[in-house]
C-alpha cells in the first residue's frame, strides 16, 4: 500500500497550480461562511451553490441574522437547492450558537458535531479551513480518492470500510506542512471534484497515477464500490393550480415534517377523489371544471413522484369560499419571490 505521506506531497503542488482559490466563501474565509458553504455543498455541486451562497450571505450575513430569520424568508433563499432539512438544521444550529456559544461557531470538534446537521467530516472541514486546525476530513470526494488510490473494496458507507478510510485520512496529517491545513483540506475536495471525479476521471493528468492501485489494476471504474441499487418506488398524487385570472395563486404551507416540509406548494392529495373533495369543501368549486396540465415527475431520494396537475381559475369573488384550517393563501408573483417554493412548483408557475 502507498505511504499516506505521498498524498500531501503530490496533491499540494497540484492544488497550488490547479486548485480553486477564488470561491466566494474563501474571501473572506470566516467560520460562518465556511460552515454555510460546507452544508450547501453536501450533495450539490459548486457551480450550483455559488449563486445561492452569495444571495444567502447577503440576506443572512452572520449567525445572528440566520437565527432570527422567519421560516418563509429562510426557505425562499434556500428553495432550489433541495434537501431542505439542511436549511432547517442550519437555522437550528445558528440558534443554538446564539444560546450556548455567544453567537459564534465553537472552535471544538465535539461541540460542532453536537450542533444540528454537522457531522464529523463537516466539523473537521470547518476547523481546518476557518482556523487552520489539524483535522482529517472524509467527504464523498475524499472517500472516492482514497478507495481508488489504496484499492479499497466495499461501499464507503459501510462502518468497517469507513473506519479504514478515516484511519488513512488521519495518517496523512503528519505529512502536511505547517501552515497548510487549509490548503490540504481544499486540495482533497478539489482533486476529487475536478480530476478524480466519479465519471470519466482524468487519470492521464493525475499526480497520483504512480501510486493508484485502482489505475494499476484497471479498476478505476469499479471503485469506490457502489451501494447495492434499489428500484425507486413510483408514487402518484394530484395537485391543483388555482389562480384568479389576475396573477394571484393559491398555495398551502406543507407540514413541518415530511416532503417539502415547511414550504408553500399547491394543494395536493393522493387521489383525484380526495382532491375533488378538498376543492368542493374549501373553494366551493368542482374539480371536473379544471383543465389538465402536463404531469410533473420529480425524483426524491427514496421515491419518484408523478404529480398529476389540474388548473382551476377562480374569480376573486370565489376566494371568499376558501375557509377553514386548510384554506390556501393567495399570492401575487412579487410575493411568490419571497416564499419558499419547491423548485418544480416555482418552475411551473414561472412557465405560466
Amino acid at each position: 500500500m502507498s505511504s499516506p505521506a505521498l498524498l500531501p506531497s503530490k496533491l499540494l503542488p497540484w492544488f497550488d497550480q490547479h486548485g480553486r482559490h477564488d470561491l466566494p466563501w474563501q474571501h473572506p474565509r470566516t467560520p460562518y461562511r465556511v460552515w454555510l458553504s460546507e452544508v450547501m455543498l453536501q450533495q450539490t455541486q459548486v457551480a450550483t451553490v455559488v449563486p445561492y451562497f452569495l444571495r444567502f450571505v447577503a440576506r443572512f450575513p452572520d449567525i445572528g441574522a440566520l437565527a432570527a430569520a422567519d421560516a418563509d424568508t429562510l426557505m425562499a433563499h434556500w428553495a432550489g437547492l433541495g434537501y431542505y432539512a439542511r436549511a432547517r438544521n442550519l437555522q437550528a444550529a445558528a440558534r443554538r450558537c446564539v444560546e450556548q456559544h455567544e453567537g459564534q461557531l465553537p472552535r471544538d470538534l465535539d461541540a460542532l458535531v453536537a450542533l444540528p446537521g454537522i457531522g464529523r467530516s463537516t466539523a473537521a472541514a470547518i476547523l481546518s479551513q476557518a482556523w487552520g486546525d489539524t483535522h482529517a476530513i472524509l467527504d464523498g470526494n475524499v472517500k472516492r480518492v482514497l478507495t481508488r488510490v489504496y484499492g479499497i473494496d466495499g461501499h464507503p458507507g459501510q462502518p468497517a470500510v469507513e473506519k479504514q478510510l478515516w484511519a488513512i485520512a488521519g495518517q496523512q496529517l503528519a505529512a502536511v506542512p505547517a501552515g497548510r491545513m487549509t490548503d490540504w483540506t481544499q486540495a482533497q475536495m478539489d482533486f476529487g471534484a475536478t480530476l478524480c471525479s466519479r465519471a470519466k476521471p482524468a487519470c492521464a493528468l493525475c499526480p497520483l497515477q504512480g501510486q493508484c492501485i485502482a489505475l494499476r489494476d484497471g479498476r478505476v471504474a469499479e471503485l469506490p464500490t457502489r451501494k447495492a441499487s434499489k428500484t425507486l418506488p413510483e408514487r402518484e398524487a394530484h395537485a391543483l393550480l388555482i389562480d384568479d385570472g389576475r396573477g394571484r395563486y393559491a398555495l398551502l404551507r406543507r407540514p413541518e415534517q415530511g416532503i417539502w416540509a415547511g414550504l408553500w406548494t399547491l394543494p395536493q392529495a393522493d387521489t383525484h377523489a380526495a382532491l375533488a373533495q378538498w376543492t368542493a369543501q374549501q373553494l366551493g368549486a368542482d374539480l371536473e371544471s379544471a383543465d389538465a396540465l402536463p404531469d410533473i415527475v420529480h425524483t426524491f431520494s427514496h421515491y419518484r413522484l408523478h404529480l398529476h396537475l389540474h388548473r382551476l381559475r377562480l374569480p376573486a369573488a370565489g376566494r371568499n369560499a376558501a375557509i377553514g384550517e386548510n384554506a390556501p393563501g393567495w399570492f401575487g408573483l412579487a410575493e411568490l419571490a419571497e416564499l419558499g417554493l419547491p423548485a418544480p412548483i416555482r418552475k411551473l408557475i414561472d412557465t405560466l
